[in-house]
């Protein structure tokens, strides 16, 4: 049934996609974050969707009327500059048979946001856009929450087999990554019912993050829920929530979670640590050898034994800065960290923009939120391998996105006025006694 779901699903969105290519680059984006078909069991697993659904949308784009601009902004420019960058990297990959198969996938991935800040133009397709974003995840959020506090969090929660967030840590990130995104949907809903429904479901998102027993995920949370509540606006509802969130997870864990959590600061009798720290020194080894550094996927064992301090402790990355790094050099690297300093600050310009807009209150809530699951990122990132993650790269383009609608949005009556009057203030009146012109 799951199957015949799936293929009903995508197969029925079809006409829709080719009409609108906008269409096309949502429902990519849903099977890029959520992964829907990871959770059949029969052909639908293997299908290629994604491949289906980006030739539709690439073909509807080709042939479509509808508006198609890529705004030329820091982020946009910077997002081109690290598909090409990458490429010239794989060009040049120390383990050219592995780096090509991993440039496939991220290459697909930015041409397809890329495609989706050209595509996206309406506010009503960008709220069905963070909708998307929110939900793919809360699905997976309700119920590992749900499982964690069943079995009082004896198992770890883990995400759809084959899907890109299938490992623990990597689900616990983008548990992180979501929350805010979650409580930004919250935040717009005007029912009551769905405000305290879409609560739940945060609480639940956060604690499945917990019952994933990843370390990086409780330092990501903390910091993502400490920035939540400071880019909240209704501060007192939020940090009753927040507040109820943290015993809720530390009574619902058993003892050897509180012993894993215990763990952080004691680095140096943790063999998982140090074996982080010696692939760290690796990527800062492969870097200083190779300015283009070793190409996608060069954290492996052959290349290990070259430029590891400890050759026989081969580790994964286990950060998204180390990670760029060692297969893209520090010129890589500055495209990175440059591409996440221009999102946040793009985020920054919306608030600072509409700050005194009431009809675009949506949009300092979108931006702010933005930022908290930018910060998770950041944070949790530091000690994951999930540089290349589509989450981080769609919360960038909504931010692009936002910001090209603000644009277009017309000044209410009453600002326009005020802006008018400040701008060309009305001239003294020639007739007025005392004025120059009467002196005159």
């Amino acid at each position: 049934m799951r199957d015949v779901l799936i293929f009903g699903i995508i197969f029925a969105l079809v006409p829709s996609m080719f009409r609108r290519p906008a269409i096309g680059a949502l429902v990519f984006m849903w099977l890029s974050i959520m992964n829907p078909h990871r959770l059949t069991y029969g052909p639908a697993f293997a299908f290629p969707f994604a491949m289906m659904v980006g030739l539709i949308t690439l073909i509807a784009l080709a042939f479509s009327k509808e508006p198609r601009r890529y705004p030329f902004t820091p982020v946009t420019v910077l997002l081109v500059a690290l598909a090409v960058w990458s490429t010239i990297t794989t060009l040049f990959a120390l383990t050219p048979q592995y780096a090509w198969m991993e440039w496939n996938r991220v290459i697909k991935t930015l041409l397809m946001v890329v495609i989706t800040i050209t595509v996206i133009n309406t506010e009503a397709d960008l709220k069905k856009l963070t909708w998307i974003l929110a939900l793919s995840l809360a699905v997976f959020g309700v119920k590992g929450g749900l499982f964690t506090l069943a079995t009082g969090g004896a198992y770890r929660v883990l995400g759809p087999a084959g899907s890109y967030i299938a490992e623990n840590n990597s689900l616990a990130l983008a548990f992180v990554m979501a929350v805010p995104l979650i409580w930004y949907i919250r935040l717009q809903a005007e029912k009551r019912w769905l405000r305290h429904g879409l609560a739940v479901v945060a609480v639940l998102t956060v604690i499945a993050a917990a019952g994933s027993y990843s370390r990086g995920a409780l330092l990501a949370g903390a910091a993502m829920m400490g920035f939540l509540w400071l880019k909240s606006r209704n501060k007192a509802s939020t940090g009753l929530v927040l507040l109820l969130i943290v015993p809720l997870v530390f009574l619902a864990m058993p003892e050897q979670w509180h012993m894993r959590m215990a763990t952080i600061g004691d680095y140096r009798t943790d063999g998982s640590a140090m074996g982080r720290i010696n692939a760290w020194q690796f990527a800062m080894e492969v870097a200083r050898q190779n300015i283009m550094g070793g190409g996608f996927m060069v954290f492996n064992p052959a290349m290990f034994r070259i430029y590891a301090p400890n050759p026989l402790d081969y580790h994964a990355a286990h950060s998204i800065y180390f990670q760029v790094l060692g297969e893209h050099g520090y010129i890589g690297l500055a495209i990175f960290l440059l591409l996440i300093l221009a999102g946040w600050h793009t985020a920054g310009k919306i608030i600072r923009t509409v700050k005194d807009r009431p009809d675009l209150k949506w949009a300092r809530d979108l931006a702010a939120m933005s930022q908290v699951s930018m910060l998770g990122y950041m944070v949790g990132g530091a000690f994951l391998s999930l540089a290349y993650y589509d989450y981080f790269y769609y919360v960038v383009a909504a931010l692009v996105i936002t910001q090209k609608i603000v644009a277009r949005k017309p000044l209410p009556a009453a600002n326009a006025n005020r802006v008018l009057d400040e701008i060309a203030p009305e001239p003294a009146n020639i007739l007025e006694p005392g004025s120059a012109h009467a002196r005159t």
